[in-house]
């Protein structure tokens, strides 16, 4: 026997394995006893299989299965216990090789246990075979409650709730994790009153399952009885008061989850990051900003948090910037989601530069080959012109790690860029390799036909869809075919489309169709379909300027400005449209100049006239539906027929109007 040194054993950083390996023993190594103070348990156990098993474990940990399964092998089968088997079943689960698994698992000579049969089990669902999981939970000779709340919480992942049920009723015996399995999968599908049920009826109760009821309670709006619930808490902890602040959060009540913020006794990063999401998502970015700069340390998620509030809210200039002082925190390293929120501030501002910077960080991490990234990479790239490298990124980039988002991406590449033809093409091959289309396929789909005038072709996939029960038609797609039909001009039918649904559609379905009003002039038709619109939201400013658009079109000033006054009175503005290039390094941005009577700041003065011929200040004015460039000559003629470009007549019935109505009324373009 050796004796080990007790100043040894006493660091709690060993444990007997890593003592085991200090002592470089020879091989095969007898047996060896040791106790130690880090679990005061007594560990007799042979070294050579639980360094084995130490080895295999670690290597199955780290994905490293190669190895693992090259060590196993190699071993004698004395050296190969249940632990052995177990560790590298489970490794081959972790990484997704469901089938490896189970051939390990059903050899003649495997050593299995109940935690290796439920290691299975768990395969099976992570893997989203609930069916196989069934099969395999019958099989099993010898159930724990281990295997049973696998099983149950397996049916709530598939939405069974009812199986779920009958095999928590025919369970054996309970403990807490039973009852807060169940509490917490009725929570998250929505079925509150049958969650309460449940959590009335627990025999013992657990702070997990106090805060689940108080985060269903919250999530589904009632608040108010979250509230009483966490107040009724015989214990809190930091995970509890975070489910009552996100609650608040989520309902609006910004003023209560920030009370409760500063009352808490303790609070982690996930407490600051809660606040920020909170305060984000009801439009309190500064707040957010605020709060983000008292933080005492940050992570990964405050940083994400806040550059997807600055996208969110239209300012992908600032997400960049935090980006970037974020990377200059060494600490913090971006994932997938950073990624994801960084290449969609990219696309808003079409900054190829940025986006390929972006691409180049990256190229250096283990988010290369996600999914969702690409995807955002083939997004950015195509939203920045760059269709051919979009295509190459999902021909090379994905080959053997595509899904249907990524699909649905470079489908909505060639839908953005008009390329009909080449998005059903795609859409072809995506069938012939088994990839299942869901709505966001269809949605893609649709809108490529629409922008391509392939009004047959968008037909028939439409009735493709409709006819696919597994998938839900919704709104986006109305809006879509309603778009179909009126870039066609067939007005008439899009109109009998929308009201032959049987529902009442939303309004991005009726703006569609005020949008081909527009195109085609159809006046009779734009002011039913405005009064549709504003019916549901009187403050659409958008929807003001179309039907102006739509009188002024067809020579009808009189009504245009009626609308405008109306909208004038009313206190609603329209955000002006905007384009910008970069030229050396500086972004130049052009915006539609809104002339008022009588303003000082007249748009054909020298002095502006001087302003708009500077880098960075030049003037673009809507005309036609596309952004135009006047140049000094149009201002010069313009200033040269009249002194004042607004006389009486114009002051009284364009109270508010641009530069282009001028411009056409005074015969100048």
């Amino acid at each position: 026997m050796l004796i080990i040194s007790r100043a040894l054993i006493t660091f709690r950083c060993f444990n007997k394995f890593t003592v085991l390996r200090s002592l470089n023993l020879p091989r095969p190594v007898i047996s060896v006893k040791c106790k130690t103070t880090i679990t005061s348990i007594d560990y007799s156990v042979s070294s050579s299989v639980a360094r084995s098993n130490w080895l295999i474990t670690n290597l199955s940990k780290e994905g490293k299965l190669i190895q693992a399964r090259e060590l196993f092998d190699n071993l004698c089968e004395r050296d190969k216990d249940v632990i052995t088997w177990t560790a590298l079943i489970s490794g081959y689960i972790r990484i997704g090789l469901i089938d490896e698994a189970r051939k390990l698992f059903d050899r003649v000579d495997s050593r299995k246990n109940v935690v290796t049969w439920t290691a299975m089990l768990n395969g099976y669902i992570r893997s989203d075979r609930i069916v196989d999981a069934e099969r395999l939970f019958a099989e099993m000779p010898v159930k724990n409650v281990v295997s049973w709340n696998t099983m149950v919480d397996g049916y709530m992942q598939n939405g069974m709730v009812d199986k779920a049920f009958e095999v928590f009723d025919e369970m054996p015996e309970r403990n807490v994790v039973s009852w807060n399995t169940m509490l917490t999968a009725l929570v998250q599908c929505g079925r509150v009153e049958d969650a309460r049920a449940l959590f009335d009826k627990m025999p013992k109760k657990d702070v997990i399952s106090w805060t689940a009821m108080v985060t269903g309670l919250a999530k589904n709006g009632r608040v108010d009885e979250a509230r009483k619930v966490f107040d009724r808490m015989p214990e809190r902890n930091v995970v509890s008061w975070n489910a009552m602040i996100t609650g608040y959060a989520q309902n609006m009540k910004l003023d209560e989850a920030f009370d409760l913020f500063e009352r808490m006794p303790t609070r982690d990063l996930s407490s600051w990051n809660g606040m920020i999401t909170g305060l984000i998502q009801n439009g309190e970015l500064r707040r957010a900003e605020r709060l983000f700069n008292e933080m005492p340390c940050t992570n990964v998620v405050s940083w994400t948090t806040m550059i997807t509030g600055y996208v969110q809210s239209e300012q992908s200039e600032e997400a960049l910037k935090i980006f970037a002082k974020m990377l200059a925190e060494d600490r913090v390293k971006p994932n997938e989601g950073t990624f994801v929120s960084v290449l969609s501030a990219c696309s808003n501002l079409a900054g190829l530069v940025e986006g390929q910077q972006v691409h180049q960080t990256i190229v250096k991490t283990v988010y290369r080959r996600s999914e969702i990234v690409v995807s955002a990479l083939i997004n950015m790239y195509s939203k920045c012109g760059e269709l051919n490298i979009a295509r190459r990124m999902f021909d090379d980039g994905l080959i053997s790690h595509r899904d249907v988002v990524s699909w649905n991406g470079m489908i909505a590449a060639y839908a953005h860029h008009g390329c009909g033809e080449d998005a059903i093409s795609l859409f072809k091959k995506m069938s012939d390799l088994h990839f299942k289309p869901n709505d966001a396929t269809y949605v893609a789909l649709l809108s490529a036909c629409s922008h391509s005038g392939m009004l047959e072709e968008g037909l028939r996939y439409f009735d493709e869809l409709v006819r696919d029960k597994s998938i839900q038609v919704r709104d986006d797609h109305y809006a879509c075919l309603v778009d179909l039909y009126s870039r066609a001009g067939k007005l008439k039918e899009a109109f009998e489309f929308i009201v032959q649904l049987g529902i009442k559609p939303s309004v991005s379905v009726w703006e569609a169709l005020l949008a081909g009003c527009h195109v085609h002039g159809d006046v009779i038709l734009g002011k039913l379909v405005a009064k549709k619109i504003l019916d549901t939201e009187p403050e659409n400013a958008g929807t003001y300027m179309l039907l102006s658009n739509i009188y002024a079109s067809k020579g009808k000033w009189r009504n245009a400005a009626k609308v405008r006054l109306k909208m004038k009175d009313k206190g609603l503005k329209k955000q002006p449209g905007c384009s910008w290039i970069e030229v050396e390094n500086k972004v130049h941005v052009f915006v539609p100049w809104v002339l008022c009577p009588n303003s000082e700041e007249n748009p054909t003065s020298s002095r502006n006239l001087e302003s708009a011929s500077s880098p960075g200040k030049c003037l673009v004015f809507g005309l036609g539906g596309s952004d135009r460039l006047l140049d000094g000559r149009h201002f010069k003629k313009f200033s040269k027929r009249r002194a004042d470009p607004l006389n009486k007549e114009y002051d009284q019935q364009f109270p508010l109007c641009s530069l282009t109505w001028i411009l056409k009324a005074k015969g100048v373009i």
